[in-house]
């Protein structure tokens, strides 16, 4: 069990005015079996004339605002308090055999197995192919339990792909990340989830943070944590179980999850519409700080 206070900054530096704009925000931790957010507050500046809070259809928690008045930058900061907690310990080779999965799931009447079937298809980001099919075989032999090849799948991207920010881009095919090896987070959670998906085994997207800890005697620096990207997998039995394929590893308390859904483009941190502003720059600035029980 652990308890942080994470503080999300983002702004943009317009080169002209922007008339107005109207934004929606996955910013705010979740509650759930991993987590209890406790508080979370959100300020915009320029103060927004209409915001609204609602849920999503995947349940996240969602801040939609609009700034009506010219303005020339745009700031929006959430503070949340969240205590996580250790993850459910059991052994992973009595979830069921990948390839039975999929007709359990449609066999079955539970409203947690149907739900499951949305991500087994394509999605924005995720698409399904032979060759994605290809690279999971090399992990999920005949009747292997689902949850130990996700771990394997996970360990392996981890051992055999580099962690490259210069090497692609939000648009980048997941073609050229499978052929390069090359990528960040986001790049190898949807990767991993086209090869799950590809052999109909149901596989999200989740968006959330991670706590870094520096070198020994290395302080850390303020601002410089980031948002993090991961995967959840499926099983009947047994439920959601989600998987790090960037660091390796199951989740572990470390990890503060804001949204899910099925790929990058349903849990955008910060998206939005504008009118004017021309060319502008980002910045964003994250802090994870684990406080004292």
């Amino acid at each position: 069990m652990a308890d942080f206070k994470v503080i999300h900054k983002t702004k943009y530096n317009y080169d002209d005015t922007v008339a107005y704009c109207h934004n929606i925000a996955h910013m705010y931790p979740l509650t759930t079996t991993h987590q209890d957010c406790y508080r979370t507050h959100v300020t915009v500046n320029p103060k927004p004339v209409v915001s609204s809070f609602r849920r999503d259809y995947f349940g996240n928690q969602v801040f939609l605002f609009s700034v009506e008045d010219p303005h020339r930058f745009l700031e929006v900061v959430v503070e949340s308090t969240v205590r996580t907690h250790q993850s459910f310990d059991f052994d992973l080779s009595k979830s069921s055999a990948w390839e039975n999965i999929y007709s359990m799931i449609h066999e079955s009447s539970l409203d947690l197995d149907l739900q499951a079937i949305e991500f087994i298809q394509p999605s924005p980001f995720v698409t399904l192919k032979q060759s994605y099919a290809d690279f999971a075989k090399m992990i999920f032999s005949e009747n292997k339990p689902v949850f130990v090849g996700a771990l394997e799948l996970t360990q392996y991207i981890y051992r055999n792909f580099k962690y490259d920010p210069k090497a692609t881009n939000i648009n980048t095919p997941l073609e050229q990340v499978l052929l390069e090896r090359k990528g960040v987070c986001q790049d190898f959670s949807h990767l991993m989830i086209a090869a799950l998906r590809s052999l109909k085994i149901p596989a999200r997207y989740v968006s959330g943070y991670l706590e870094t800890i520096p070198p020994p005697g290395v302080e850390k620096l303020q601002g410089t944590d980031a948002t993090h990207a991961w995967v959840s997998v499926y099983c009947p039995t047994l439920g959601w179980l989600d998987f790090d394929p960037t660091n390796g590893k199951m989740i572990t308390e470390e990890y503060i999850i804001t949204a899910i859904g099925r790929d990058y483009s349903d849990v955008s941190p910060l998206k939005g519409i504008l009118f004017g502003g021309g060319k502008h720059k980002l910045k964003v600035e994250v802090d994870v700080i684990r406080e004292q029980i």
